[in-house]
């Protein structure tokens, strides 16, 4: 069972700045090689495949990154199901995970993360909870972004030892935590986690 993401960067053109990219390019190469896992195309949208269980993770990992990179915002479509053809570019590929990711991103209209299965009704259940974390996900600053990705990126790591990474006050990293509702989020991916082993 595969995941494809298939997003856009909000608010890209308005831009001054282009750093942006390098953020992006970053964050994807920690789940897999361009242009096979993930591409970057039409200037601010990508596409990338990877293993089911890690993409709700990976979905918030974006947004985080992109937060903290230059407080843009990215809108997303997780698709999940089975890859028929994997070509040498992943804009190549097809099979009914690629269906449903572009047919999740191209139904969003206010929500910025949506989940399509061939579960209609854990895809009911599980979009009504990301629209109820997405009230707190969207309004991300830019320095929760930075402790939510450092945290995704280092799971080993307690909050003492983020706070060095950061070189800030581990009050601070737990405040960051806090309101970027760390751990609602976390209970969120664990349910989603399971509900997508038995599909």
């Amino acid at each position: 069972m595969k995941a494809v993401i298939t997003g856009d960067v909000i608010g890209s053109r308005k831009s001054k700045s282009f750093e942006w990219v390098d953020s992006l390019k970053s964050v994807l190469s920690l789940y897999g090689e361009t242009p096979g896992d993930w591409e970057i195309f039409r200037g601010d949208s990508f596409q990338l495949m990877l293993d089911a269980d890690t993409a709700m993770l990976a979905a918030f990992h974006i947004k985080a990154v992109m937060r903290a990179a230059a407080s843009l915002d990215v809108r997303m479509g997780i698709g999940v199901g089975t890859v028929k053809h994997q070509a040498v570019k992943i804009t190549e590929s097809n099979g009914e995970v690629f269906v449903f990711s572009g047919g999740c991103f191209e139904s969003l209209k206010k929500q910025t993360l949506g989940l399509r299965t061939m579960d209609g009704s854990l895809d009911k259940a599980l979009n009504i909870m990301l629209g109820l974390a997405l009230l707190t996900v969207n309004d991300w600053s830019a320095a929760v972004g930075r402790v939510i990705s450092s945290r995704i990126e280092h799971p080993e790591k307690n909050q003492q030892e983020l706070a060095v990474l950061l070189e800030r006050s581990q009050s601070s990293i737990s405040d960051a935590l806090k309101r970027g509702g760390w751990d609602e989020m976390m209970l969120l991916e664990e349910y989603y986690r399971e509900q997508i082993s038995c599909l």
